[in-house]
């Protein structure tokens, strides 16, 4: 009788464990958070972090030439398929792909930048405008006159 009564009040423990959430009117959220991540997202995450432990391994003498460079290959691969795929669904949320007009007007841009800030006197690299130091070599840029 006395394991009866046990087995009774453990199963009723049980269910109203599982039930809780529908008692207390809990339900689960179909809209997706900000801070959660999507397939893509988590695919590009768990790849590369999978390519950073092979790197750690191989550094710390844990994986041969041979075994390190067949999974960096497959994992390699494995992370631009997660990039172009996150890189993609991005696009298609932003409403679109950029098309050669944008690409062509931001290697513009690009380009301005570089040519429009000072050179360095010891290497010779063009910086950005506004820059105090070489982005090459270090070196303090001297300070341009203004009229």
């Amino acid at each position: 009788m006395g394991v009866f009564l046990g087995a009774a009040l453990v199963a009723a423990v049980v269910m109203l464990f599982i039930l809780q959430p529908v008692v207390k009117g809990l339900h689960a959220s179909l809209d997706r958070e900000e801070d959660e991540l999507t397939e893509t997202e988590a695919r590009k995450r768990v790849a590369l972090l999978a390519l950073r432990d092979v790197e750690y391994d191989y550094l710390a003498g844990k994986l041969d030439d041979e075994d390190y460079q067949a999974l960096k290959a497959e994992l390699t691969a494995e992370a631009l398929a997660a990039l172009d795929a996150d890189e993609k669904a991005r696009t298609r949320e932003e409403g679109g792909a950029a098309g050669p007009a944008d690409l062509e007007a931001e290697i513009a841009r690009a380009r301005a930048l570089l040519e429009g800030g000072p050179e360095c006197v010891a290497c010779g690299y063009r910086n950005q405008e506004g820059s105090r130091f070489c982005s090459a070599c270090g070196t303090p840029l001297m300070a341009q006159p203004t009229n």
